[in-house]
C-alpha cells in the first residue's frame, strides 16, 4: 500500500446517502491512510520486537490475505487470531499497535483477518465465513504455521467482535476447543432490535461511530437469512459451553449496550465471561493508542487475560 499523508486522508462522506461505488472509492482511499506511516501517529507503533507480514490463507473458493505477527520465539505458539473492526472499511494493517504488543508479550502468534468488507456484493455472512474458516485452517495446519492447536483464542473488535464471538458458537459446535475470547466494542445485534439499546440514543453521534455508519453496516449486510439470529451473537438460543470472554467495554460508544447485553447473557448461560468497562472512552479506543490514553490499560488487560488463558496445561 502507498504511503499518504495525514492531509491527504479523505474527508468524512454522507452516511447516508452514499452510492456503492461512494462506497469502494472511500474505503480505499481511507484504508490507505490507516496502513500508511502517517497513521502511525495516531494508531500507534508497532513492537519492534516482532516481525509483521502479509501472507495468503487458501481457503475453500478464494485466496484470504492475513496480516501476521510473529515474535523471535520458534516454539510452538499459542495462536490468537484476531479480526479487525470496521464492517464496510478497515484494514488489518490498522491494528498493528496491539497486535504486535500481544505477539510480542505473550508471546503468540497473531493471525489478523483481512476479511472481506461489506459491499452489496459481499454481505455480512462473507466476513462471518473468512473469520472461522481462517481460524480452522490455522488450527488444521498448525505444523506449518508454527502453532500449538490446543492453545487457540480469537480477538475481534467492532464488528470483529461480532464475527469472533460467532466463530466462538461456530467452534462449540464443531468440537474445536477454543481457550478464550476477547470481545472488544463488538457489534452483537444485527437483527430489529439493532438500534433499541439505550447507549445508541446516549452516544449517536461520536467522533469514531455515529449511527448513520451503523445504518450503512446494517444497510450492506445483506438480506437477513432465514434465521434473522444467525448473525447475531446477543439472540443466539444457547450460549453456555463458549470459551471463556473478556467484554471490553469503552463507555462513550453507541454499541455499548450491545457488549453489556452480551456479557450479561453469557454469564447467565454459565460461561465465563469477565466485563470490563473503560469510563469516557470512544469506540474503537483500543486502535487509537497515540490519541487514548486507556489504550495501554485495555491492551494490559487482554495481555493479562490472554497470558492466563493460553498458559500451557502444565502451568494451569
Amino acid at each position: 500500500m502507498s504511503e499518504i499523508t495525514a492531509a491527504e486522508r479523505p474527508a468524512a462522506p454522507d452516511w447516508l446517502a452514499m452510492s456503492p461505488a461512494e462506497l469502494v472509492a472511500y474505503r480505499e482511499a481511507e484504508n490507505r491512510f490507516r496502513a500508511s506511516k502517517a497513521a502511525r501517529a495516531i494508531l500507534g507503533e508497532p513492537d519492534p520486537g516482532v516481525t509483521i507480514d502479509w501472507r495468503t490463507v487458501e481457503l475453500p473458493g478464494r485466496d484470504l490475505p492475513v496480516r501476521v505477527y510473529r515474535p523471535s520465539e520458534e516454539d510452538a505458539l499459542p495462536l490468537v487470531l484476531h479480526v479487525h473492526g470496521g464492517g464496510f472499511v478497515g484494514t488489518a494493517a490498522q491494528s498493528d499497535w496491539v497486535n504486535s504488543r500481544l505477539a510480542a508479550r505473550l508471546p503468540a502468534l497473531v493471525v489478523s483477518v483481512e476479511h472481506r468488507l461489506l459491499a452489496p456484493e459481499t454481505p455480512l455472512a462473507n466476513a462471518v465465513d473468512d473469520g472461522w474458516d481462517v481460524l480452522q485452517h490455522m488450527v488444521d495446519h498448525a505444523a506449518q504455521w508454527g502453532i500449538d492447536p490446543a492453545r487457540a483464542a480469537v480477538f475481534g473488535e467492532s464488528c470483529g467482535g461480532l464475527i469472533c464471538a460467532l466463530a466462538a458458537l461456530r467452534a462449540r459446535a464443531s468440537g474445536l476447543a477454543l481457550r478464550a475470547q476477547v470481545l472488544v466494542n463488538p457489534v452483537t445485534d444485527m437483527t430489529g432490535t439493532m438500534f433499541d439499546h439505550a447507549s445508541i440514543a446516549q452516544h449517536a453521534d461520536t467522533p469514531t461511530l455515529a449511527v448513520p455508519q451503523l445504518r450503512l453496516i446494517q444497510r450492506f449486510a445483506g438480506p437477513p437469512p432465514a434465521e434473522p439470529r444467525r448473525l447475531s451473537p446477543l439472540h443466539a438460543d444457547d450460549l453456555g459451553g463458549l470459551a471463556p470472554a473478556l467484554v471490553v467495554i469503552p463507555t462513550h460508544d453507541p454499541v455499548a449496550d450491545h457488549g453489556r447485553r452480551y456479557a450479561e447473557r453469557l454469564q447467565a448461560s454459565g460461561t465465563s465471561a469477565r466485563l470490563a468497562e473503560y469510563p469516557g472512552a470512544p469506540h474503537a479506543f483500543l486502535s487509537l493508542p497515540s490519541v487514548e490514553p486507556q489504550a495501554e490499560a485495555a491492551c494490559a488487560e487482554i495481555l493479562d487475560f490472554l497470558r492466563a488463558s493460553l498458559a500451557p496445561q502444565s502451568a494451569r
